[in-house]
């Protein structure tokens, strides 16, 4: 059994410029972060460990204890970051660069006269802070959405995407959107980042030439599902784990070529962990066919 991992994978520069930062010997023991930090189990434990305080959001603020805040680096609204220096607190500002150059090009759509529109998940953590500063907007995820557009009475639209969607859905839907009836104008920046992207084209690759798929990630990573949908569409077997203990050795049988793919939070020792793991799970099916021979 052949075992390959894709080609690009793992935590991105964002994720781990938030980790490094937060992990900084100065904030042991006086660091609260205003939400998971990255969606990944290891690291919210690694963060516990080395005495970082967390909560779940801003509404949450009467139960920090610590003078220091961390914005996570899904990003924030100004507004959120205003609230807690108002409330005395000094904020570290963990927002990945990409993240809040989506905020900036809806700031700039909107100062040009065009009605937001975000694609992606209305409840991720990510897509409240793009729009918590917004007066008015439309969040979209789906075709189903699209009635929500002729429900702003609006003609002129901006569109911008949550950086982990998958590309073909983001551009499906602006191209949906521009052909609608009721829109006139439509300015489309598609804001998925690069490194959400180059995972994407990886698995695609990698996934033409396996029999079974592991993707490894947080079960609440955006950016890992979308890898999962990814195989899913390419109709290969896949399985979705957090950890090495999930992995079951009959998922392995008769499998010719596995390929390892993982979220952009997923940090790098997990992934060695796993693919080493899986590394033995063959050699183990290797040895029973021969026996079996």
């Amino acid at each position: 059994m052949k075992v390959s991992l894709a080609s690009a994978l793992g935590t991105c520069f964002g994720v781990k410029d938030a980790i490094s930062l937060a992990m900084a010997p100065e904030f042991a023991g006086d660091l609260t972060i205003v939400g998971q930090l990255v969606h990944n189990p290891q690291v919210n434990v690694s963060l516990k460990q080395n005495g970082v305080d967390l909560v779940n959001g801003i509404e949450h603020i009467d139960k920090i204890k610590t003078k220091k805040v961390m914005i996570t680096a899904h990003g924030a609204a100004e507004k959120t970051k205003q609230k807690l220096y108002e409330a005395g607190f000094v904020v570290y500002d963990a927002s990945c660069p990409l993240v809040m150059r989506v905020h900036k090009t809806v700031k700039d759509m909107v100062a040009r006269g065009y009605f937001p529109i975000v694609i992606g998940q209305e409840n991720h953590v990510e897509v409240k802070g793009i729009v918590g500063d917004l007066e008015d907007y439309v969040v979209i995820n789906s075709e189903e959405d699209l009635e929500k557009i002729r429900d702003t009475g609006k003609k002129k639209f901006g569109i911008v995407s949550q950086t982990t969607q998958q590309v073909e859905k983001i551009e499906s839907l602006a191209k949906a959107i521009e052909e609608m009836d009721c829109v006139e104008e439509v300015h489309f920046v598609n804001t998925i980042c690069q490194p959400t992207r180059d995972r994407q084209i990886a698995v695609r690759e990698l996934a033409d030439t396996v029999d079974l798929m592991i993707v490894i990630g947080g079960y609440n990573s955006s950016n890992t599902k979308k890898l999962v949908q990814v195989c899913e569409e390419k109709s290969v077997s896949v399985f979705h784990i957090e950890s090495s203990s999930q992995l079951e050795e009959s998922w392995f049988k008769d499998r010719k070529h596995v390929g390892i793919t993982a979220g952009t939070s997923t940090p790098e020792y997990l992934i060695n962990e796993i693919h080493e793991d899986i590394l033995t799970i063959a050699k183990k099916m290797e040895s029973l066919e021969t026996e079996t021979v």
